[in-house]
């Protein structure tokens, strides 16, 4: 596969391709004809002697000091040193990857007066593997994602530190072991390279992938646990979603029907004297969709960003070069303020049934699954453990966008932590993850437990899972399981499992 940029139609799966699965990109030919003709109006302001932001004046609260003609290169080195002030763990090489092309992309816009030779050079750092070192903390998304862009741009001039082939080196280093030549700067460059809204972008690419695969996976769990309790499908039925038709707790009512098909535990309890369910499992379609309907939210937002012009002073099509705001990082930053919560609701929910299958006060199953009671304390813990996971996320969805602090001598003075919320989302998710993994496993073994088949979508879950994880029967380290069972959830195999089944869950 390969990835166009051309500054108009990126996806965020597009973006996917590239940074995790090595897709190759190339700058397309009218992308680099609109660079051109906007590189010739920095040149023409220039050469007129006129005063143009970060190309004859210095940056921020330094707006109105005029930089000397001789020292407009050494300003754009100056400004990428000095902005390359993060600190803490680096991204990992797939959020590194997306930012290169995310950043390529937004100057291939044609608006931000740069060569086209930058946008080139970033894909070449990204189609050859060479991925710059670039600390998670420094951004307030306020004139964009400054530090750690900066710290990206620091290879492109062979400053900074890289990972070539596995190995971490300076930047000098993996440029020349690559064979690519450091960039020269000319007037504006630096500041293009800096100002944008990539890093929190790169981070909300990757979060929506793989949020959708866990709204799947959530399906997946509240079905086998549907199947565990010996609860009702009713909650499914399709004509209660058209009496309130939001997309996402129709398609979640949906896959829940197709994974349940055929199962014979729903047979067994036909005509039962339970008469409703709790919220859990008989609300899943509510909840879960509510989920589905978020990501959706922040996906129609990434529609727009990702092909935006976020630098400044943008070069506008009729020649003029005007100062604004687009860099300001509030659109992404309460989209996934947004997504956190959503996908803590997801695991709340989940937990909650988790409870449900082990209690022995709610069921007729073994307390907390363990087949001989006191001996052995069964999955008791496990619960322990998603209780503990939801709780943390609960403190990680506080509005990161509810937050400013005033910086650059308050003329910066409202800011977005744009990627303070997209990171806070990414952590969510792996959360979410891992309590997603213990309802399978629970709800596994609550079906096994039953001795009769589950869901025919669902009987390929459980195969998947006990390829790794057996039935309990007597006490084990429970930690075990219980990272095999999240390594299923996030390679894919329990989703792809149901998958092969059903033919793909909405």
């Amino acid at each position: 596969m390969s990835v166009i940029v051309d500054g108009r139609s990126l996806t965020w799966r597009d973006v996917v391709a590239a940074a995790r699965h090595g897709a190759h990109a190339r700058l397309d030919p009218g992308a680099r004809r609109r660079m051109l003709a906007s590189r010739k109006t920095i040149e023409d302001h220039v050469a007129a002697g006129d005063v143009v932001y970060g190309v004859t004046t210095g940056f921020g609260k330094f707006a109105n000091v005029p930089i000397e003609p001789a020292h407009r290169r050494e300003l754009q080195i100056n400004l990428i040193r000095s902005h390359a002030a993060g600190v803490g763990e680096p991204f990992d090489e797939e959020t590194v990857r997306a930012m290169l092309l995310l950043r390529a992309n937004a100057l291939a816009v044609g608006a931000s007066g740069v060569r086209p030779m930058l946008a080139e050079r970033l894909l070449e750092l990204l189609n050859k593997g060479v991925h710059p070192i670039v600390p998670q903390i420094g951004s307030l998304g306020a004139s964009g994602d400054l530090a750690p862009l900066a710290h990206l741009a620091l290879v492109l001039i062979g400053e900074g530190e890289a990972i070539y082939r596995g190995r971490r080196m300076s930047g000098a280093a993996a440029l020349k072991k690559a064979r690519i030549r450091p960039l020269a700067l000319e007037a504006k460059e630096g500041l293009a390279l800096l100002n944008g809204t990539q890093a929190m972008a790169a981070v909300a690419c990757l979060a929506v992938e793989d949020a959708w695969a866990c709204a799947k996976l959530a399906d997946i769990a509240g079905a086998l646990s549907i199947d565990a309790t010996l609860s009702s499908r009713t909650p499914s039925d399709p004509e209660i979603h058209k009496l309130r038709p939001y997309p996402g707790a129709i398609a979640c009512a949906k896959n829940v029907r197709a994974l349940l098909k055929g199962s014979k535990i729903v047979e067994s309890h036909a005509h039962c004297a339970r008469v409703q369910d709790p919220y859990s499992l008989r609300c899943m379609p509510q909840v879960h969709g509510a989920a589905r309907d978020a990501i959706r939210h922040v996906e129609e937002m990434l529609a727009i960003e990702l092909n935006a012009a976020t630098d400044n002073p943008l070069v506008l099509a009729d020649g003029r070069v005007v100062s604004g705001g687009n860099f300001h990082g509030q659109p992404i930053a309460i989209r996934m303020d947004y997504l956190a919560l959503a996908l803590h609701e997801l695991g709340s929910i989940s937990e909650r049934r988790v409870d449900w299958i082990m209690n022995p006060n709610l069921t007729d199953l073994h307390a907390f699954l363990a087949p001989e009671e006191g001996l052995n304390s069964g999955y008791m813990i496990a619960q322990y453990t998603a209780a503990a996971l939801v709780s943390e996320n609960k403190t990680l969805c506080g509005p990161s966008s509810a937050d400013t602090i005033p910086v650059s001598a308050n003329q910066e003075d409202h800011v977005s932590m744009g990627l303070t919320a997209a990171r806070r989302a990414r952590m969510v998710l792996e959360n979410l993850r891992t309590i997603l993994a213990i309802e399978v496993l629970c709800a596994a073994q609550a079906v096994d437990l039953r001795k009769l088949p589950t869901g025919a979508g669902l009987r390929p879950v459980v195969a998947a899972l006990r390829k790794r994880v057996p039935p309990l029967k007597r006490d084990r380290v429970v930690a075990k399981d219980i990272e095999a069972a999240r390594a299923l959830a996030a390679d894919g195999t329990l989703l792809e499992a149901a998958q092969s089944a059903v033919g793909g869950l909405s």
